[in-house]
C-alpha cells in the first residue's frame, strides 16, 4: 500500500471515529439537555395551571381544555383517587372512560415529592411524550400534569447529527486534500530517494530528490554522503585490487584460487605456464586439474578446510613444488614453485658431497693409520705424544663427518633402501648402548629401557634401527650433565605401529631452536656441541632414516628439562 493512500486510510477512520462520536454525543447529550430544559418549561406550566384553576370542580374540564389549547401542550387534572377530572385532548363525556391515573410514575412522584416527570409512548395518542406532573391545585384536586411531544427534540437532535455528518464529510475531503499534499511533499521524495539508493547498490548515477521537509532533507544528505563515502571506498578497493593482481601476475610462482565449489577464480601467468596451459586455454576446476595422488590429496585437504604438506610434483621434465590454504570464503588458494633448478643443485651439491667424502676417506685412513703409530711410539706425556694425539682425535672426527656426508649422500639420492626384518627392540637398543655404556658409567649417567607389550617387536630395518638408537644415544650422552639419565621407551603408536623414543634429562633446547635441530651442521649451541665432538650430522641421519621407513621424527624440549626425540615407524616396515 502508498504512503497516500495510508495516510488517507488512516485520516479518514481517525475522522469517521471522530464525526460518530461527535453524533453518539449529540443524540445522547444534547437530547438530555434538551429535554431537561422542555421539563423545566412544563413544571412552570403546569404550577401555573394549577394557580389559574377555578375552584368550582365543574368548571374544570373546559378551564384544562382551554388553559391547554393556550400553553399548546396537553393539561391533566388528576383528583387524590387517580380519576382524571380534565384533559385539553378530551371532552368532558370521555373522562369518565379515562383509565385511573393513580399509578402513573409522574403522578406517584408529584404525590409524594411535589414534582414528578415521565417519558413513555402516550396509550391514547400513540407517540412518545415527556409527562410533568406537580402536586396543587384547588380543594379537591391532586396533581396537575403537563405533557408534549418529543417529536421536536429529537428534529432538533437530528439537525445537529446532520450538520455533524456534513461537517466530517467536509474533513473528509479536507484530509483527502492534505494527503495529496503530503504526498506530494512526502511521499514523492521518499519514492525518489529510494531509486537513488537502488541506483547506487547498482552501481548508477543517482538522481537524488529535492525536499522542503526536514526530516526527508536529512536522509537525502545521509544517502548523499553514504554515496562519496561508497564511491571512495570502492576506489580504494579497486586500486588495491588492481595492485594485487598486478603483483600476481608479476610473481614467478604459479598462484590459483578458487571459490568454495572449486573453480578457479583467479589464476596468473605463471600458473598457466608452469602446468602447460595456453593463455586463452579454459582450466577445469581444481579438484580435475591434477592426476597424481598426492597432488589430488593436497587439493581434497585445502578444499576442506584442512592443514597439509607441500607436495612434489614432477610433470614432464620440471619438478614443482605444490602449497596450499583453505580461504575464509570456503574456496582454497595453491601457489605452485618451479624447484627444477634447485633440486638440480640439489644433485650437484649431493654429488659433490658425495665425491670430496669418498676422495677424502682413503687419505684419511692413511692419515688415522700414521697418527695412531705415532701415538703409540711416542713416549707418554713428551710433546711427540700430545700432537699425535691431536692429530688422530681430529683425524677420527673428520672420518666420523665424512662417514656422516656418505651415509646422507647415499640416502638422499636413493642408493640405500631399507632391507625390513623383525627387529628386537631390546636387544638393538642394548647393542646400541654397549659401545656407549664405559664412557656413560665414568660420566655417570644412568640407562634405562623400557618396551611396552605390543611393542617388543617391529618390521623395520635392523642395522638402521641400531643406527639411528646409535646417534640418538651419543647425542643424547653428550648433552646429559654428571647425575643424569637416558631412558628408551617403546609402545605402540596411534593408528598403528610404534613409537621408540629416547629420552634424557640434559640442559634441554630452546624453542626457537627446535624446528630446525633436523638440518645438517645446525646446533642449537655450537660452541658446547664442537667441543664434545657433534658434527650437526647425527639428527639428520636420523630423520632420513626414519622417513625412508615411511614414518616421521619429533623433537620435544625444555630448557633445563631435557630433550626427547621421539620416532615413530608405521606398522608396513618401510615406505
Amino acid at each position: 500500500m502508498k504512503l497516500a493512500t495510508r495516510l488517507f486510510v488512516t485520516m479518514g477512520l481517525l475522522i469517521a471515529v471522530a464525526v460518530g462520536g461527535l453524533i453518539v454525543a449529540a443524540d445522547r447529550l444534547l437530547r438530555r439537555d434538551l429535554e431537561d430544559e422542555v421539563a423545566h418549561g412544563l413544571e412552570r406550566e403546569a404550577q401555573l395551571v394549577a394557580m389559574l384553576l377555578p375552584a368550582d370542580s365543574l368548571r374544570w374540564p373546559d378551564a384544562a381544555r382551554a388553559l391547554g389549547e393556550r400553553l399548546g401542550h396537553r393539561v391533566t387534572l388528576i383528583d387524590p383517587t387517580g380519576k382524571v377530572r380534565g384533559d385539553t385532548e378530551f371532552e368532558r363525556a370521555a373522562l369518565g372512560q379515562l383509565e385511573n391515573h393513580l399509578e402513573r410514575p409522574e403522578v406517584q412522584q408529584a404525590i409524594s415529592g411535589g414534582v414528578g416527570r415521565g417519558e413513555r409512548l402516550s396509550a391514547s395518542t400513540n407517540e412518545r411524550r415527556l409527562y410533568v406532573a406537580v402536586r396543587g391545585g384547588p380543594p379537591g384536586l391532586a396533581v396537575v400534569r403537563v405533557s408534549t411531544t418529543l417529536a421536536s427534540v429529537g428534529a432538533q437532535v437530528g439537525h445537529v447529527q446532520q450538520a455533524v455528518a456534513t461537517g466530517g464529510l467536509a474533513a473528509l475531503l479536507a484530509a483527502a486534500a492534505l494527503v495529496w499534499l503530503l504526498s506530494r511533499e512526502v511521499a514523492r521524495p521518499l519514492f525518489e530517494l529510494a531509486q537513488a539508493a537502488r541506483a547506487i547498490a547498482a552501481g548508477q548515477a543517482p538522481a537524488f530528490p529535492q525536499s522542503r521537509l526536514r526530516e526527508v532533507a536529512e536522509h537525502i544528505l545521509a544517502l548523499h554522503a553514504m554515496r562519496h563515502e561508497l564511491d571512495q571506498r570502492f576506489a580504494e578497493l579497486r586500486r588495491e585490487r588492481e595492485e594485487t593482481v598486478t603483483l600476481i601476475e608479476t610473481m614467478a610462482d604459479g598462484v590459483l584460487a578458487t571459490d568454495a565449489r572449486g573453480e578457479i577464480v583467479t589464476l596468473n601467468t605463471a600458473a598457466r605456464r608452469l602446468l602447460g596451459y595456453g593463455s586463452s586455454d579454459v582450466l577445469p576446476p581444481l579438484t580435475e586439474l591434477f592426476y597424481d595422488k598426492p597432488a589430488r590429496d593436497l587439493v581434497d585437504a585445502i578444499l576442506a578446510g584442512r592443514e597439509a604438506e607441500p607436495v612434489e610434483l614432477v610433470p614432464g621434465q620440471r619438478a614443482l613444488l605444490a602449497a596450499g590454504r583453505a580461504l575464509p570464503n570456503g574456496g582454497a588458494l595453491l601457489v605452485i614453485r618451479d624447484v627444477t633448478e634447485l633440486r638440480r643443485l640439489e644433485t650437484v651439491r649431493r654429488d659433490f658431497v658425495a665425491n670430496v667424502s669418498h676422495e677424502l676417506k682413503t687419505p684419511l685412513t692413511s692419515i688415522v693409520g700414521y697418527a695412531e703409530t705415532l701415538a703409540a711410539e711416542a713416549a707418554p706425556g713428551t710433546q711427540t705424544e700430545q700432537f699425535s694425539r691431536t692429530i688422530l682425535n681430529n683425524a677420527r672426527r673428520m672420518q666420523q663427518l665424512v662417514d656422516g656426508l656418505l651415509d646422507l649422500s647415499r640416502i638422499e639420492s636413493g642408493g640405500w633402501r631399507p632391507a625390513p626384518g623383525l627387529v628386537d627392540l631390546a636387544a638393538v637398543a642394548r647393542e646400541a648402548w654397549a659401545p656407549l655404556a664405559e664412557r656413560a658409567q665414568a660420566q655417570g649417567v644412568a640407562f634405562a629401557l623400557d618396551v611396552a607389550r605390543r611393542a617388543e617387536t617391529m618390521r623395520a630395518d635392523p642395522d638402521a634401527v641400531r643406527q639411528i638408537l646409535t646417534n640418538l644415544f651419543e647425542n643424547a650422552l653428550r648433552h646429559t650433565p654428571p647425575g643424569g639419565g637416558i631412558a628408551v621407551t617403546a609402545t605402540p603408536a596411534t593408528g598403528g605401529g610404534v613409537a621408540l623414543a629416547v629420552a634424557d634429562t640434559g640442559s634441554g633446547i630452546a624453542p626457537e631452536h627446535l624446528p630446525r635441530i633436523f638440518e645438517r651442521f645446525y646446533r642449537a649451541d655450537p660452541g658446547r656441541a664442537r667441543d664434545h665432538g657433534g658434527t650437526g650430522l647425527g639428527l639428520a641421519i636420523v630423520k632420513h632414516l626414519v622417513e625412508a621407513h615411511g614414518g616421521r621424527v619429533e623433537a620435544r624440549s625444555k630448557p633445563g628439562k631435557g630433550t626427547t626425540i621421539v620416532t615413530f615407524f608405521p606398522a608396513a616396515g618401510g615406505a
